[in-house]
């Protein structure tokens, strides 16, 4: 299942302590969230599973985790500084500001007015002052994407690592956007999070890779419970492709407000490294880069067969962790009917993803001896190092198991009077709310299995 709305997941987020408003306090800042305590650790477990799968489970991949902050010339050379932009118009009657290519029939969405300015173009990148004097003579970018330091880092990577073509360049981390109109919770937003692959390969053998990618990232979202009948690619429009790239297949996927993009996939073609290489006029580059006359090192590497130097192509899986995050957490949104005559609002996170991934609960929270021995076995599980497991002691059972079924714990582990007669636990099941008796002396082995099944 998923959710019906918007405004479920955002109820939830908020009620669970997943996503809160920034700086809400004070009403809050539009298009910027802080992640709250059940958040952040789904969105670091997300990070976690696409690392584990780009740099870990590969042979042929190396990680970087680079500045935030962007010399201006390397957005020169890039075309960000030319390039961009969004469309901005503004509404003559009401004020408002808004993006031209997101209005139905050019009408000011707040008052409906038609009285509304000529678009322009508006640059989304936010600068920051460099050193003691804010003159506008040393500034720096917030970075508008996280691939420019990849490409300013590939020959350090290619020297320090030894890696031959093809070969990647993976990253996570911040980027910054001045979004005219951040929409649709923490879909669109001014600071948001990318994991982004740059792969390296050689002019020729780009569009098998692009294939391969595209395959490869469909698979990877199924993984982490994104159901394939909600996952759409698409192939970008010669006419809507970004300037430098040759073909780009979109993964669309239902959010509850509509369709919109999960992840691009895009051979770059020769486009980055040629742009921001030395001595350009060495290369036979097919892209259409601005001239470099700042860059001190030759980005090329060498076609030992033909005796000849050439600059890669680039194959770019880039998703947003945000994105991802709400994909996953719309997916896992589940209501279901109780024989009772109520219902139950659960999480099916997959389990690697699941916040906590154990609660071990006392039956009685003021027993002593029951209460001990759930914190030793809490201590027990945790030292396992499977992820978060939390000691649970607030009362009431069956409010301990809604709870944690909202928030998506997997399993529930309940200390009670028996526990303390035969050394047993009660194991409680999220999806089936089925429950068994596992002895204490079982139950790391238990739980190691439980979530690597």
């Amino acid at each position: 299942m998923t959710a019906s709305s918007m405004e479920e997941l955002v109820s939830l987020c908020k009620r669970r302590g997943f996503i809160f408003k920034s700086n809400d306090i004070y009403g809050g800042i539009k298009g910027l969230y802080d992640y709250g305590p059940m958040g952040v650790e789904l969105k670091n477990n997300l990070k976690q599973a696409w690392w584990k799968s780009m740099v870990y489970e590969r042979d042929d991949v190396e990680g970087l985790d680079a500045s935030i902050l962007s010399a201006p010339v390397v957005l020169q050379q890039s075309g960000h500084e030319d390039t961009f932009t969004d469309p901005l118009v503004d509404c003559k009657s009401c004020k408002s500001r808004w993006r031209a290519d997101q209005l139905i029939d050019n009408t000011c969405p707040e008052c409906k007015s038609n009285d509304l300015t000529d678009p322009r173009p508006f640059n989304l990148m936010f600068k920051t002052a460099i050193g003691p004097v804010d003159d506008g003579s040393s500034f720096a970018y917030l970075r508008p994407e996280t691939c420019q330091q990849i490409f300013t880092n590939f020959k350090n990577i290619t020297d320090s690592t030894s890696r031959v073509v093809p070969f990647g360049i993976a990253q996570i981390g911040k980027a910054f956007r001045n979004e005219i109109t951040p929409r649709n919770f923490i879909f669109r937003v001014r600071e948001f999070e990318q994991m982004e692959l740059e792969f390296f390969v050689k002019p020729g053998s780009d569009d098998e890779w692009h294939k391969y990618w595209v395959d490869k990232r469909i698979k990877w979202w199924e993984a982490q419970g994104v159901s394939k009948k909600n996952l759409f690619p698409v192939d970008v429009e010669q006419n809507e492709l970004s300037h430098y790239s040759k073909a780009t297949v979109d993964i669309m996927y239902e959010f509850p407000h509509g369709k919109e993009e999960l992840e691009g996939i895009a051979n770059r073609t020769d486009f980055d490294l040629g742009s921001h290489t030395k001595n350009q006029k060495d290369y036979n580059i097919s892209s259409d880069v601005k001239k470099n006359d700042h860059s001190t090192t030759k980005l090329g590497v060498q076609n030992l067969e033909e005796k000849t130097s050439y600059i890669p192509y680039v194959i770019e899986p880039s998703a947003g962790v945000d994105r991802g995050l709400l994909a996953v957490l719309n997916e896992a949104y589940t209501i279901e009917a109780l024989e009772n005559g109520k219902s139950r609002t659960v999480l099916k996170l997959k389990p690697h993803l699941s916040p906590i991934k154990a609660a071990v609960i006392p039956l009685k929270k003021n027993n002593e001896e029951i209460v001990m021995k759930a914190k030793t076995l809490k201590n027990e599980l945790q030292n396992l190092g499977m992820g978060r497991v939390i000691f649970e002691n607030s009362g009431n059972i069956g409010k301990n198991y809604r709870r944690h079924d909202e928030i998506g714990t997997p399993i529930c582990i309940t200390v009670d009077f028996e526990t303390l007669e035969d050394n047993s636990v009660t194991v409680r099941d999220r999806d089936s709310m089925s429950q068994e008796r596992v002895l204490v002396k079982d139950l790391s082995q238990y739980y190691q299995k439980y979530f690597i099944k």
